[in-house]
């Protein structure tokens, strides 16, 4: 993997700038701060950008594709949709239980593969 680790450094700060942005939106929108919302809110879609990118070049950097990769590939696309519906979804003031549920199960799913079961990994 050429490159694999500065583009894993940049996958993980982007969703953890993400996740925080994620929090910053639902805040934002408790408070009733509806330009702040919108701002951030727009802010954490060019955050989901760049953890597509960095994402897709991690996955294009692999040279065999087995089912964990793929897997990991599809997780991480649910928790950036789940990320996007549950924080519109908040900040309309709808129902959005079931996605931040959701958005907890991929986000624990993605950390899993990505640290436990994937190459560049963390755990044994």
């Amino acid at each position: 993997m050429k490159g694999g680790r500065q583009l894993a450094h940049l996958h993980i700060a982007s969703w953890v700038l993400a996740l925080a942005l994620v929090g910053m939106v639902t805040t934002f929108a408790r408070s009733k701060n509806r330009k702040a919302t919108k701002i951030t809110h727009i802010i954490l879609r060019v955050v989901f950008l760049l953890i597509l990118y960095s994402g897709g070049s991690l996955f294009a950097s692999y040279e065999n594709y087995d089912g964990l990769i793929i897997l990991k590939l599809l997780v991480g696309l649910w928790a950036i949709a789940a990320m996007e519906i549950a924080t519109v979804k908040y900040v309309k003031q709808k129902p959005a239980v079931v996605w931040w549920v959701q958005l907890l199960i991929a986000v624990s799913l993605a950390l899993l593969l990505g640290f436990g079961f994937l190459p560049m990994g963390v755990l044994p």
